[in-house]
């Protein structure tokens, strides 16, 4: 039974992971994102049922348009395979109902910001805003002591004054909010470990950038001055504390709490 309820779990987080993939394409463009019949972006014919399994399409297809040969974007089964594994971890690591529900809400949330960010370089701030209500919601029903309450302030604050010393060159304001609901939702410690290792990875990944970006051809090339999206670091040190349980920060409430 844990196996079928496993395999339910992770097709679907690869259908709503499709979806998400559909809204980060509409999103912002006047496009309805509930309406619609899903099209190819060259071509225009309208997408049927086999076009459009999650994953499996793409593999049949051999990432090609059936209608007019154009490549598909792997963006699309990346971003589904991505939403079927969070949706499996969620379910192994809070199998009740309620409590798999919330999280996968959350983790789905912070996948299309992460999508959104990576291909615009923007957080949509009714995303941002609706995780940190609902982590705040969860934390309070939860009864989480008064310093991991503080946590999203706390970690907000450093990406704040960035964003504000910069007039927004270093840092976007919408980084601030996200990382105010990812506290929430971790609490003080997990929450530090998180943001410790988005810092980390962020630098790792931006140095690796302008090296290999030199040899890129002109108008392409990285530079300390290209925009990196911060949100997907945010998000994977989230995800690392959470489902692996990295913390680097346990005894920290021991010692000032």
């Amino acid at each position: 039974m844990d196996f079928v309820l496993g395999a339910g779990a992770a097709v679907l987080g690869t259908v709503l992971a499709s979806f998400i993939n559909a809204v980060s394409f509409r999103w912002g463009t006047g496009l309805s994102i509930a309406a619609g019949r899903s099209r190819c972006m060259h071509c225009g014919h309208t997408l049927s049922a086999a076009d459009l399994v999650p994953v499996l399409s793409y593999i049949f297809l051999r990432g090609r348009c059936r209608y007019c040969g154009s490549r598909i974007s792997p963006q699309y089964p990346l971003v589904e395979l991505c939403g079927g594994v969070l949706s499996l971890g969620t379910y192994w690591l809070h199998p009740m109902p309620a409590e798999y529900a919330f999280w996968l809400a959350i983790w789905m949330l912070l996948l299309f910001a992460a999508v959104y960010d990576l291909r615009h370089t923007i957080i949509p701030w009714s995303i941002s805003s609706v995780v940190a209500i609902l982590a705040l919601g969860h934390a309070y029903l939860i009864g989480a002591p008064l310093y991991d309450i503080a946590a999203g302030p706390l970690l907000a604050l450093p990406l704040f004054l960035l964003w504000l010393v910069s007039g927004g060159r270093w840092m976007g304001l919408g980084d601030s909010v996200l990382e105010l609901g990812l506290g929430w939702l971790l609490g003080l410690t997990l929450g530090l470990t998180g943001f410790f290792l988005a810092f980390w990875s962020g630098a790792i990944v931006g140095t690796a950038l302008l090296v290999c970006g030199r040899s890129l051809p002109a108008g392409r090339q990285v530079t300390m001055k290209s925009e990196v999206p911060f949100a997907p670091f945010l998000i994977a040190g989230a995800l690392a504390a959470h489902f692996l349980h990295v913390d680097f920060f346990s005894t920290l409430p021991a010692l000032f709490f």
